[in-house]
């Protein structure tokens, strides 16, 4: 079973879709560009490639706010759209055919998203 586990920028608040209500779409596709990108050079440094991940793939995705505040689960995923596209941009399995699991964890300085990606452990090899 193949595995890679790598860690992300925090999605930049702009990203968060209740703060960004309200702003132009050109400033907040100016935010997603850059952290997509970010997001798809961290999935390559830890070894993601085409066809590591052979179809569905399976996909942990734990936020490590960078405060104690509490926040929402939707908004935090929602925010990190533009860094899951980068991902499966890197693996080159689309992130519909992702069995995703989203946790919040304990905040660490800065914040984070840590990612893991497994192979579908119920194929045959």
């Amino acid at each position: 079973m193949t595995k890679i586990v790598f860690r992300c920028p925090y999605p930049p608040a702009k990203l968060n879709p209740n703060r960004s209500k309200g702003a132009h779409w050109a400033s907040v596709s100016r935010e997603r560009k850059p952290y997509r990108k970010a997001c798809w050079q961290e999935c390559l440094a830890a070894g993601g490639r085409k066809n590591l991940f052979d179809g569905a793939v399976f996909v942990t995705i734990a936020f490590h706010p960078p405060d104690k505040r509490r926040r929402d689960k939707d908004n935090m995923i929602a925010a990190f759209k533009s860094g899951q596209d980068g991902i499966a941009d890197a693996i080159q399995v689309d992130d519909g055919d992702w069995f995703v699991s989203h946790v919040i964890r304990e905040p660490v300085k800065g914040g984070c998203v840590e990612v893991t990606i497994e192979s579908n452990p119920f194929k045959e090899e």
